[in-house]
C-alpha cells in the first residue's frame, strides 16, 4: 500500500491520531487536515477543502471525526442538533459523494466510517449521538451496495470505551473502574486496537468485506 493516499478526518488526537500513525508506519501517505483546513461543522469549509485538493487521488477515506454532545431529550438545543448532524453525518456523506467518483474511475477505493457502540445500545443523554451514528451505519450499508461493483469497499468500525485522554478527562478513576467492570473483557480498548482494525479494512488485505459495522468493544454491546 506504499503508493496509496489516505484522507483521515479528526486525526490530531485520540483514535484518529493512532490510525494516522499506523497508516504511515505501513507506508501510506496520510492527509490529516487540521480543523482550520477542514472544518466539518461548515459545509462551505468541506467544499473548499475538496476544491483545493481536487488534484489528489485519494484511495482511502476514514471518516473519523465526530462530536458527542450529551443532552437529555427535553434539553436538546437546535444548535447542538444541527452541529451533530453536520459533523457526524452530513460532512462524511459529502466526502464520500465527492471522493467516490475518482475511486470509481480508478476501480479502487476503501472507505471506513467510525461509528460507535451507541449506534446499537444507548443511555440517557445520547439521543442525538446514537441517531447520527445509527445513520452512519445505514450510510455504510447503502454506500457499500452502490460502490461494490467498482471494487470500492465500505465498512464501519464501532468502538466501545477506549482509553484516550478524553475518556480519562471525562471520568474519574472510580468511574473508570465501574465502566471496566461493565465490560466483559474487563478493560478499556487501546487506541492501537481500534487502529489495527481500521487499517485492515482499509488495506489490500481486505478484499471482500463490505457493508459491515464491526463492533470492537470487549463484548459490551452483547449484553
Amino acid at each position: 500500500m506504499s503508493k496509496k493516499l489516505a484522507l483521515i478526518t479528526g486525526a490530531s488526537r485520540g483514535i484518529g491520531l493512532a490510525i494516522a500513525e499506523l497508516f504511515r508506519k505501513n507506508g501510506l501517505e496520510v492527509l490529516a487536515p487540521t480543523r482550520g483546513e477542514l472544518d466539518l461543522s461548515s459545509e462551505e469549509s468541506v467544499k473548499e477543502f475538496l476544491r483545493k485538493n481536487s488534484h489528489l487521488e485519494i484511495d482511502v477515506l476514514v471518516n473519523n471525526a465526530g462530536i458527542n454532545i450529551i443532552e437529555n431529550i427535553p434539553q436538546i438545543s437546535d444548535e447542538n442538533l444541527k452541529a451533530a448532524l453536520q459533523i457526524n453525518l452530513i460532512s462524511p456523506t459529502i466526502l464520500i459523494r465527492e471522493l467516490s467518483p475518482k475511486m470509481i474511475a480508478r476501480g479502487y477505493g476503501k472507505i471506513v466510517n467510525i461509528s460507535s457502540i451507541w449506534s446499537q445500545v444507548s443511555k440517557p443523554g445520547r439521543a442525538v449521538y446514537s441517531s447520527t451514528k445509527s445513520a452512519i451505519n445505514g450510510l455504510t450499508r447503502a454506500a457499500a451496495v452502490e460502490l461494490a461493483p467498482h471494487n470500492i469497499l465500505v465498512n464501519a468500525v464501532a468502538p466501545g470505551f477506549v482509553d484516550t485522554d478524553l475518556t480519562r478527562k471525562n471520568n474519574t478513576p472510580e468511574q473508570l473502574k465501574v465502566i471496566e467492570s461493565n465490560i466483559p473483557a474487563r478493560r478499556l480498548a487501546q487506541k492501537s486496537e481500534i487502529a489495527e482494525l481500521v487499517y485492515f479494512l482499509a488495506s489490500e488485505k481486505n478484499t471482500y468485506i463490505t457493508g459491515q459495522t464491526i463492533f470492537i468493544d470487549g463484548g459490551f454491546s452483547c449484553q
